[in-house]
């Protein structure tokens, strides 16, 4: 099959389409997210009983973890259905259940009006919630990359992280003026459901766009090839572990980067280094906004040099600076604290920007909705929501504040082993002879209307 004619399916039009169906979802998903955790301690008074408020802050976050928990289960489903049925239905299902689920928990009743059925749905609202995490990252990768022209794909599959960071930012956003406009007891009386509530019209207009795009032209040309995968799992695990793991390690590097610096951070700057609450909050407002202005440039300076320099500039940023970048926080100054953070900021930015990218590319198109979403979730199950738990405890057992740093430094080894065994793949083609191997049996394509994308595309 000619390769020019199935970039030459995708219009300008369709790009932009593209690139604002595959990033709304992840801004959904993390606005959501992060607004759970921000309103946490509400939460905890609103569905858990209060004889302990120790017991039901810590409920809260066992909710939390079970949601990061079922993300692999998610994986297995959306993986194999994007590669069975197509990324936009999958895209579809994902979203119309996430946001579901959020107006839920958006309208749920309190303990105090139900009882133990108030937590028990809860729980229910983010289990569903979870397994369409599991498959939200897999099905706007593939779907972004294959939407993506050769050479500006770095770029276009970097919007999927734009949206996620502007999901934190906007979440941030919403509960300042929240607990800004209401005291405690209003936030605690109903308050607390307006975020939860806000996120599900952003949901239904995602649904609405994704039901109008097209499918990717790399998956139409498997349906055309009557090349569908029966079992992608089995053919990730059997065929393409190596590049299982080659992600993996780069998601391990990834995920804990991104809870260290947008999440974990303002606790250990409030808790352990004496930071007001304001001053934390800001520092983070700050590192989100530059990794918005970052993760683009990145992903266009990868389709220029490629994606390996960068992501070993990234893992070896990690390695280097990471303690220097602590050891300046400790010192417990507005400036120090703002230096420190956003140079955490500007090597999150340098992997956000790369990283979907480098992993969409590693496996062919009939398994990469499986592989992506397998190897991202299993590693956000284990490493991205444990990152406060574990880092809290070591800080604990050992009295060293520094091992932030030392986590950070251990990710970036694993990063960069990971990076250092794949292969270049900027400007690769996407549909590769496993996918194409049926294509000599079939006539060639004679559509005229298949121009080259690059000639209607600066």
């Amino acid at each position: 099959m000619n390769t020019n004619n199935i970039e030459g399916r995708i219009s300008r039009k369709g790009l932009r389409t593209s690139i604002t169906a595959g990033s709304i979802g992840v801004f959904v998903h993390w606005f959501e997210w992060a607004i759970y955790a921000y309103l946490a301690s509400t939460i905890a008074v609103v569905f858990f009983p209060q004889q302990d408020s120790t017991a039901a802050l810590l409920s809260v976050f066992a909710v939390f973890a079970i949601s990061f928990g079922v993300r692999p289960l998610g994986a297995l489903i959306f993986g194999t259905l994007g590669d069975r049925i197509g990324r936009k239905k999958t895209l579809s299902i994902v979203i119309l259940s996430m946001s579901g689920a959020t107006l839920v928990v958006g309208l749920l009743p309190t303990y105090d009006a139900i009882g133990i059925w108030a937590p028990v749905l809860l729980i229910a609202a983010r289990v569903v919630q979870g397994l369409a995490a599991g498959g939200e990252f897999g099905s706007a990768a593939a779907f972004l990359a294959e939407y993506s022209p050769r050479k500006h794909r770095g770029f276009g599959v970097s919007w999927l992280e734009f949206g996620s960071l502007l999901g934190f930012l906007a979440a941030s956003l919403v509960v300042f003026v929240l607990t800004s406009t209401m005291d405690a007891s209003t936030i605690e009386n109903g308050g607390w459901r307006i975020p939860f509530l806000i996120a599900v019209p952003l949901g239904v207009v995602g649904f609405y766009i994704r039901t109008k795009i097209e499918d990717t032209p790399e998956f139409k040309s498997l349906e055309e090839l009557d090349n569908i995968p029966q079992s992608p799992v089995k053919e990730v695990f059997t065929r393409h572990w190596k590049q299982l793991l080659q992600m993996s390690g780069l998601e391990i590097m990834m995920h804990v980067t991104f809870y260290v610096v947008l999440v974990y951070l303002l606790t250990y700057q409030e808790s352990v280094l004496g930071f007001d609450a304001g001053t934390a909050a800001l520092l983070s407002t700050v590192a989100s906004v530059a990794g918005l202005i970052l993760v683009p440039l990145m992903g266009a300076l990868s389709d220029r040099i490629g994606r390996k320099p960068l992501l070993i500039a990234a893992a070896i940023s990690l390695i280097v600076l990471s303690y220097p970048l602590f050891l300046i926080m400790q010192s417990g100054t507005p400036w120090a604290g703002a230096v420190s953070t956003i140079g955490l900021g500007v090597i999150l930015a340098l992997i956000l920007g790369v990283h979907a990218a480098a992993a969409a590319e590693l496996f062919p198109t009939r398994t990469r909705q499986t592989g992506l979403s397998i190897a991202y979730s299993i590693t956000a199950a284990i490493f991205a929501g444990t990152v406060p738990y574990v880092l809290t405890w070591l800080i604990a057992q050992t009295g060293n504040q520094m091992m932030p740093a030392f986590y950070l430094v251990l990710v970036g080894l694993i990063g960069l082993a990971a990076v250092l065994t794949m292969k270049e793949t900027k400007g690769s083609n996407l549909f590769g002879d496993e996918d194409n191997k049926q294509a000599a049996t079939l006539p060639a394509q004679t559509d005229d209307t298949l121009a080259s994308f690059h000639k209607t595309t600066p």
